[in-house]
């Protein structure tokens, strides 16, 4: 995956994209040249530092949950929920039915919003605008020029997520409204109807988007459904008791590319024992991988692909329609990471239509939301399902309840490993070797496309890698090839 690092001066050429773009966080891309042009490897680079784990310690654990929910402006209800659920095993208490049923609501709120911006805002002008078109309108906003009602729609679907977890949790980004313990406030009746009246207008857009999405499948996308990261590897995500689609807690079930179970409950309070993180001195992002196989046979993938993967069905009519659909398309394990984006679409259904069974619950705004206790145990993990992938927060408190130790393994940095494959993937499929001459003359003269495909790798991901999004506009873009030495030997810039 990596180019060697010993290999002799003047023998490699590095194109180097700094910033990635239209991902949720900074970023670069290196792709390392061998003597001939042909492709070594690549690196994807995550070049933030924000230490949350450190300046944790010390505070109360019943603060965690809103101060982890700070670590990103997009999926601020993962960290809420996996931080609660920290909280309640710390208390040893078992949160009131309806809390729970309140939590679900709140992450398929999430799961909503969260897929509906990868994909519309973030993803769907590659697809619908084109991998070579102009980079100064392939964004949100040359696709409302192109396609305005299917742009509309899918901000109009995010908004719909963003409703409801405001009406829960009573703000759109950082609620603090999931506690350990259960939840802060019931939901009013009047915000259970007003929610319920626009699940048809969000069933619709999700409906002509998986159609619109599976026609470009069958056509113009399918050279990139075969190379945009398409390998075997191991996947993981929560599953329910019978082994239905599971977002918010179930068992921990880890399979191979094959869809052999190699753990079916993997221990959660114990994770560390089978659970390992990998660190690397090029990147901040570790690399987390499944203990018993090592980093690399070890590695999987985590996210809408991987739950869709491990999972024996999802248990709504429609959405097990369109996992059927899939498997017949992908297989019963689907390997190619460019299904991420129907497997997002997929969720949004899934979760449209668990949110129409929880809204007609007939104890859904009971008012019994929350347990109380104190500390009874030192240490714990909380586990739930973020939009991109099984998200752990492990906490050891002393007997006042203050932090001592915190670790946060994210969905992004499981998928790691899996994002430099691709990368790697992808400049081999695109780039061809060749001479590269000293001048840079032909680096000088690679495609805007073939950057675009490079990135679009990573995006399949989706991953966040701080608050700070850039979901609109266009970011710049610095690429440069260099010599083994570190000369430049041609650059360009996107502004």
């Amino acid at each position: 995956m990596d180019p060697n690092p010993t290999s002799p001066a003047g023998a490699r050429r590095t194109i180097l994209i700094d910033p990635v773009t239209r991902i949720e966080g900074h970023a670069k891309i290196t792709i390392h040249l061998g003597e001939d042009g042909s492709v070594e490897g690549a690196r994807f680079h995550v070049t933030e530092y924000r230490g949350f784990e450190k300046f944790c310690e010390g505070r109360p654990f019943t603060e965690m949950a809103a101060i982890t929910a700070r670590i990103c402006g997009i999926c601020p209800v993962s960290h809420l929920l996996a931080s609660a659920k920290t909280g309640d095993r710390i208390l040893a208490v078992t949160i009131p039915p309806v809390a729970e049923k309140l939590r679900r609501l709140l992450n398929l709120a999430q799961i909503t919003q969260s897929h509906a911006l990868s994909f519309f805002h973030l993803s769907s002008p590659d697809f619908l605008l084109g991998w070579d078109s102009d980079p100064a309108r392939r964004n949100i906003f040359g696709l409302i020029a192109a396609d305005p009602e299917l742009a509309r729609g899918g901000i109009r679907l995010r908004q719909f997520g963003q409703d409801l977890i405001e009406r829960l949790g009573g703000r759109r980004i950082h609620a603090a409204w999931a506690v350990p313990g259960g939840v802060r406030n019931p939901l009013d009746p009047a915000d259970r109807d007003a929610i319920r009246a626009r699940l048809p207008e969000a069933f619709a857009t999700t409906k002509a988007a998986l159609a619109r999405f599976k026609g470009l499948l069958d056509g113009p996308l399918a050279v990139e459904a075969a190379t945009f990261g398409c390998f075997p590897s191991l996947f993981m995500g929560l599953v329910g008791a019978d082994g239905r689609w599971e977002h918010y807690d179930g068992k921990l079930r880890l399979i191979d590319a094959d869809g052999a179970v190699l753990a079916e409950a993997l221990p959660q309070q114990r994770i560390n024992e089978v659970l390992t993180e990998a660190v690397e001195p090029w990147t901040y992002l570790k690399f987390p991988y499944y203990k018993p196989l090592g980093p690399e046979d070890g590695s999987y993938r985590v996210g809408p692909l991987a739950r869709l993967n491990v999972c024996e069905r999802i248990g709504t009519e429609r959405a097990d329609a369109e996992l059927l659909e899939l498997r017949q398309r992908g297989g019963r394990v689907v390997t190619s990471s460019f299904h991420y984006h129907l497997a997002r679409l997929i969720e949004i259904l899934a979760a449209l239509e668990a949110i129409e069974v929880l809204l007609d619950d007939p104890e859904i705004c009971c008012r019994h939301v929350r347990a109380h206790a104190g500390v009874n145990a030192f240490e714990a993990v909380g586990v739930s399902e973020a939009p991109r992938g099984t998200l752990f927060h492990h906490y050891r408190v002393d007997a006042n309840g203050l932090i001592e130790a915190v670790n946060l393994i994210i969905a992004t940095g499981q998928n790691n490993r899996a994002m430099n494959r691709t990368v790697t993937q992808i400049a081999r499929q695109h780039i061809q070797a060749g001479p590269v001459a000293a001048s840079g003359n032909e680096a000088a003269e690679i495609s805007e496309g073939l950057l675009n495909r490079v990135e679009a790798g990573i995006r399949c991901f989706d991953p966040c890698l701080s608050c700070s999004t850039h979901a609109a506009g266009q970011m710049p873009l610095h690429v440069q090839m260099l010599d083994a030495g570190g000369a430049v030997l041609s650059e360009r810039w996107r502004s």
